[in-house]
């Protein structure tokens, strides 16, 4: 599948829902905050936009309240969205005479994503694209760190599905790796305070 050769480190996340109006509002949410974790909120809008439009494809075609999920992956250059579902019907743009509804999602990828295809699974199938992400230096300091930290959540157990309302949960876990490190350096014979110093005036000249 196109997109799949990146060898790079990517940040990922996994959300399970049900294919009903009632949860589209909950899982626009829930990729809003993902956005905004990985410091990628600027194309929150977007993805919201195409995540709306996929879901709606599978409550009008594969039928309301099927099984689906939505999978985003953060690389250096793209962010990947991914909708899979159980169904096997792979879906084609509608001819204009069909009318402003009739497959308005697949021209919607058309319009924002640099890439976009649909894969059969051994369960069903995925449509999905790529969205380019822009060079902001920011950006790509808190996709690093979300890198970092996303690993650090796996290897003490901390790391789950991503969903709206886990702010505490993350900044334990921050808080929990930055004390490590500092013990790191500790043991590596290194001033912690004075690291901590750095990285402090590092971060008020980044955010001047």
């Amino acid at each position: 599948m196109h997109g799949y050769e990146v060898t790079e480190p990517r940040l990922r996340c996994v959300l399970p829902f049900e294919a009903e109006p009632a949860e589209l509002h909950v899982l626009r949410a829930a990729v809003r905050e993902q956005l905004t974790r990985w410091g990628i909120q600027s194309l929150a809008d977007e993805v919201q936009l195409v995540v709306t439009e996929l879901a709606t494809n599978v409550i009008k075609h594969v039928g309301e309240g099927a099984a689906a999920t939505l999978v985003m992956e953060s690389a250096e250059d793209r962010l990947r969205v991914e909708l899979h579902d159980k169904s096997h019907v792979v879906p084609s743009p509608a001819e204009p005479e069909c009318g402003d509804e009739c497959g308005r999602g697949l021209h919607l990828l058309t319009a924002l994503a640099v890439d976009w295809g649909t894969v059969l699974t051994a369960t069903g199938k995925a449509v999905w694209c790529e969205l380019a992400l822009g060079p902001d230096e920011q950006c790509r300091r808190i996709r690093r760190a979300s890198v970092v930290l996303d690993g650090y959540r796996r290897m003490t157990g901390a790391y789950g599905f991503a969903s709206v309302g886990r702010l505490p949960v993350l900044e334990e876990s921050a808080t929990d790796l930055i004390a490590d490190l500092l013990h790191w350096l500790a043991a590596q014979g290194s001033d912690p305070d004075g690291v901590l110093d750095r990285a402090q005036m590092h971060f008020e000249a980044d955010a001047a």
